[in-house]
């Protein structure tokens, strides 16, 4: 792939995880995605086979860097350490208030049964991952899935509520469960 071509492909992805992360997957249309990459309709399909390739990838390309951010966190530490650390960024404020950057899971659990399959076995995929960087033992495994379902929870319903006091508590409160 050319630079150009490379560049305007990044353009689109860009544009498009803006889109999921503020309102899912399924809601944006092709014209928006690209009106917000500064672009036409009509190169659409010079980079994407439909409007669901395009989010897959997004939606793909997100987990992957959530699953890399974990993967900063200092390996020496203990797994429940780790996870502790995980949380208290996964449940916070600025996570919560981030509109162009997060995790996507709040906004794509909704609509996943009206989305291809390649979804479900990227979310899939995901937690299987997820929960190998932060078990410290195949036995902490369901341990694991719980915070990891407590903290995609409290995201989803403190982003919901938005920017208040009960949000703030929802966040503490899944928070105190994982620490």
């Amino acid at each position: 792939m050319n630079d150009k071509k490379a560049q305007t492909r990044e353009r689109i992805l860009a544009a498009a995880s803006t889109a999921l992360l503020q309102r899912g997957p399924v809601e944006p249309s092709v014209g928006e995605v690209m009106g917000v990459a500064g672009l036409t309709v009509g190169g659409f399909y010079a980079h994407f086979e439909s409007k669901d390739a395009l989010m897959l990838e997004v939606f793909e390309q997100m987990l992957c860097q959530r699953r890399d951010l974990l993967g900063a966190l200092d390996q020496e530490l203990p797994a429940d350490q780790r996870r502790v650390l995980a949380a208290a960024f996964y449940l916070s404020r600025k996570h919560r208030d981030a509109s162009d950057q997060g995790c996507p899971l709040p906004s794509t659990l909704g609509e996943l049964n009206r989305l291809p399959e390649g979804f479900r076995q990227a979310l899939a995929q995901h937690l299987e991952l997820m929960t190998a960087q932060l078990a410290a033992s195949p036995e902490e495994a369901d341990k694991v899935l719980a915070d990891i379902a407590l903290m995609v929870g409290g995201l989803a319903l403190a982003r919901a509520l938005g920017p208040c006091e009960l949000s703030d508590r929802v966040l503490r409160a899944a928070k105190s469960a994982i620490l």
